[in-house]
């Protein structure tokens, strides 16, 4: 029988399977439910907690991840790349605020909106080209000088 070479995955199988998995997580905790996230931001009126549930699900997979990958020098499919910088400054601030403003009014945020797709919700049929606009406007933004 012949022998069948097999080659090592790609970067991109890598990370269609890790936002395979992200998307399914949010979908199984009902992230991708615009009231879930809205709840939890109405700390006085009806408060849901249960995304800081996600959150800290979330970090205790990320931060025992990431050290693993700083100590090993490089990630499972390739370079590593962490962010060099460490300061706060105006765009950090404008950004953040962007953000959360649009995080508030809608009720998603960049995963969840993805992922949401699936359910073809139609408020997402207008949210998700401006998130891509916002996106490039962003990055037109960061390469201005």
């Amino acid at each position: 029988m012949p022998s069948v070479e097999r080659s090592a995955p790609t970067p991109l199988a890598f990370a269609a399977l890790a936002g395979a998995l992200f998307g399914l997580g949010l979908a199984i905790s009902r992230m991708t439910d615009p009231d879930k996230v809205l709840n939890f931001l109405d700390v006085l009126g009806a408060w849901d907690p249960s995304l800081a549930l996600v959150m800290g699900g979330a970090l205790a997979v990320t931060v025992p991840g990431f050290s693993w990958v700083r100590r090993r020098g490089r990630a499972v499919c390739g370079e590593l790349q962490l962010p060099t910088r460490n300061d706060v400054d105006r765009d950090l601030l404008v950004g953040a605020a962007v953000f959360g403003i649009g995080w508030g009014l809608a009720g998603y945020c960049p995963g969840p909106a993805l992922a949401g797709l699936a359910r073809t919700n139609l408020e997402l049929c207008w949210l998700v080209p401006a998130m891509v606009v916002g996106f490039w406007l962003g990055e037109r933004w960061a390469t201005r000088r």
